[in-house]
């Protein structure tokens, strides 16, 4: 990997990939919307000499192509609004496949479990049924087929699937918005069953694996899973959290009605309620297949990772 360019680098996922790739001495390009947002990136990165920041739109090939230069690889962590996802997310990856084509570049696509529908394993690994039965699951699934397809001779896609995250750069998480008010002091909501023990990333520990697969070569062409360290509760998450900022304040569990009547004023709770299945029956992922090829996984411990999540969002108020 001589080169790589983020698409959503100022993102949840995007920031932490692009410090990655930065502490390993790669050349950088930070390819976002917003010339802002990217500046605070390259504040939080010393403005390193590897790093460049180029503004754009991901649903325009061309703008990707001109961005990434002589980019061997596209990390793609740019996403979609819950409630754009059905009429946007073909063709934003229309539109990254198609400047991986023009350049003949490695395309990283970060994605989720939607997918694989209903859990069928104790521990999912790559070869889980793909079932879906939700509108994003279903969408999430074509956007694998388009991705993996025959159409592209030039461009060479993997996927990475990513559990619920969290950290300080988290923005469209579960847990986002939990957290922040936590870390502001605020009584706040949980979404989803808060007893059902489930599975989250550390986004830098997830930053970290996802880039050790993308530099193998042989890694191209299949899907990878990005597993969380054990499951862990919302009650302990809480606890952990609240005990970091030092204040404790009401945290209460929004389920199915809670949800549907926010969702009469905001789209994205709305779009929320029927993924609701995996707070119950959550889809752990295995990790069998990384530790076979790549190596030992690494992870930062629940305690310690919330710890510093809390500390950075602190931080980001102050």
């Amino acid at each position: 990997m001589q080169k790589a360019i983020v698409l959503g680098a100022t993102g949840g996922v995007g920031a932490p990939l692009t410090a990655e790739l930065v502490e390993r001495g790669i050349e950088t390009v930070a390819f976002g919307r917003s010339m802002k947002k990217l500046n605070e990136l390259a504040d939080q990165l010393n403005h390193s000499p590897l790093l460049t920041l180029e503004t754009g739109d991901a649903f325009k090939p061309e703008d990707i192509i001109r961005a990434a230069g002589e980019a061997d690889i596209i990390f793609h962590s740019a996403n979609i609004p819950y409630h754009e996802m059905e009429s946007r997310l073909l063709p934003l990856g229309e539109s990254v496949m198609k400047a991986a084509e023009e350049t003949g570049a490695k395309v990283v696509v970060v994605d989720g479990i939607y997918p694989y529908g209903r859990r069928l394993m104790e521990r999912a690994t790559e070869e889980h049924p793909k079932k879906p039965h939700t509108r994003k699951g279903k969408v999430r699934l074509a956007y694998e087929e388009l991705i993996f397809s025959s159409r592209w001779h030039k461009a060479r896609p993997l996927i990475v699937r990513l559990p619920d995250y969290y950290g300080p750069s988290a923005q469209a998480s579960y847990l986002s918005v939990t957290m922040e008010a936590i870390a502001a002091g605020k009584p706040t909501a949980f979404v989803g069953n808060m007893r059902v023990p489930r599975e989250y990333v550390y986004l830098p520990d997830a930053a970290r694996m996802i880039v050790e697969v993308a530099a193998r070569e042989e890694s191209y062409g299949q899907n990878w899973h990005i597993p969380g360290p054990d499951v862990i509760s919302g009650h302990e998450l809480v606890r952990i959290a609240q005990r970091a900022v030092g204040k404790r304040k009401a945290v209460m569990p929004l389920g199915r009605i809670g949800l549907s009547l926010i969702g009469l004023f905001n789209p994205v709770m709305k779009e929320v309620v029927e993924m609701l299945y995996l707070t119950k029956e959550p889809l752990v992922l295995s990790g069998d297949k990384y530790e076979r090829q790549i190596g030992p996984i690494s992870w930062t411990p629940h305690e310690l990772a919330i710890t510093e999540t809390m500390r950075g969002l602190m931080e980001k108020r102050a």
